[in-house]
């Protein structure tokens, strides 16, 4: 039985979303990256979003807005994909890394240590789409010490007073905290739309305005829109309507916007998303759950408390006690019968990039347990419940073998 790891949800409805694009047309963006933005921030319950071309380019343009650059600190969890440090290094920053908690989140704890004068935000991940602890970092970074410490370098940091709260929420869509879309527990959440996400627009992601007074979310989006389009004061939409053809730059903006052909294939996922595709994954994760629960030796990935939870993302299933050699092995022997699964995260640290800047996975004990001993299952609304059994009767199979 050959169990890919994570392939697209592909439908007719999708399919006829894209031919609509593609005939009309006009394929870059226009109204379908209207629609899918209006959706997202219902979906989401913010005021505005806005949908750009990766999620990468979506955390470039939140801290363009920022204003960060040389001296600046923004502190990341060491557990996560290497973009979530990369971009503030493209920003001309410092990424300062912490350790993360049992449950993959970023430690607060940690946080409240690494804080310094020269702090301008924190970008807390939602690892396999389980929220943060929220609450716990903005208590943090919202008390009384950190304002009258915090450093503003100009008029959007001066009016937050603070550091701001970036949600890399790449995993996360459809996550609640507190009861509520888990987007309104940061200042701003990113989410991810690359192939492998949840909702998929093959590549793009959604940046969620949710500022606090004395901000304008509306103003925010406007001034987002303009930079994700070099600056540029009207899209290539509106100047082709008749006689709209002038246009200006008024700023150094970034060339990041989604085209419409690829807001086509999310807008018509993420119409099924609340009743059908992620109800789907839950059913997914329910499964591996019942199953792993009686083992002694798997540790159960969270999924719901009464403050948070999940969107059922990854299955980031660890097993008590082993090597990464071990682990590697039953990856290894799942291979060898086409069972595809994954490892979410090889922690920063250890890669040579960030070795090389200095960092060491020795200061981050918990980031490496976390690594060490995962597994992720695949987890998609295709897969059936023989398919589920035969995974994790492969998976027990396996960890026999080697253990």
């Amino acid at each position: 039985m050959k169990i890919p790891f994570s392939p697209p949800f592909i439908d007719e409805d999708i399919e006829n979303e894209v031919l609509d694009s593609l005939r009309s047309g006009w394929i870059t963006t226009g109204p379908k990256v209207r629609d899918l933005e209006i959706l997202s921030a219902k979906l989401c319950g913010v005021e505005k979003a806005v949908c750009v071309n990766s999620w990468t380019s979506g955390a470039a343009l939140v801290l363009k807005w920022l204003g960060i650059g040389a001296g600046d600190e923004v502190i990341v969890p060491a557990y996560t994909y290497s973009a979530t440090a990369l971009i503030v290094l493209h920003a001309g920053a410092k990424p300062v890394m912490v350790d993360v908690l049992d449950d993959f989140t970023i430690n607060p704890e940690e946080i409240a240590k690494a804080i310094t004068p020269a702090t301008k935000a924190v970008l807390a991940v939602d690892i396999a789409g389980w929220p943060c602890d929220y609450d716990a970092i903005m208590k943090v970074i919202a008390s009384d010490e950190v304002k009258k410490n915090f450093k503003p370098a100009n008029k959007v940091q001066e009016m937050l007073g603070r550091p701001l709260l970036i949600a890399d929420a790449a995993h996360s869509l459809g996550a609640t905290y507190q009861g509520e879309p888990a987007a309104l527990a940061a200042d701003i959440p990113i989410y991810s739309l690359h192939a492998v996400k949840n909702v998929t627009t093959a590549e793009g992601g959604v940046i969620c305005l949710n500022l606090p007074a004395p901000f304008s979310n509306e103003e925010v989006y406007k001034w987002m829109k303009l930079n994700s389009l070099n600056g540029q004061t009207k899209d290539a939409f509106t100047k082709t309507q008749g006689g709209g053809w002038r246009y200006d730059i008024v700023s150094d903006g970034l060339k990041i916007n989604m085209p419409d052909v690829c807001a086509a294939i999310g807008l018509a996922q993420l119409k099924k998303y609340p009743g059908l595709l992620l109800p789907e994954r839950e059913r997914v994760f329910n499964h591996y759950a019942k199953f792993f629960n009686s083992k002694g030796w798997a540790v159960i990935p969270p999924s719901e408390t009464t403050e948070r939870k999940s969107s059922f993302h990854l299955y980031p299933l660890r097993i008590n006690g082993i090597t990464e050699a071990q682990r590697d092995a039953i990856i290894q022997k799942l291979a060898d019968i086409d069972v595809a699964t994954n490892v979410h995260f090889i922690p920063m640290p250890m890669l040579t990039l960030f070795k090389g800047l200095g960092y060491k996975i020795e200061d981050y004990p918990v980031a490496y347990k976390n690594y060490a001993h995962e597994i992720s299952l695949p987890i998609y609304p295709q897969l059936t419940d023989e398919q589920c059994t035969y995974i994790e009767e492969q998976l027990e199979k396996a960890y026999n073998e080697v253990i």
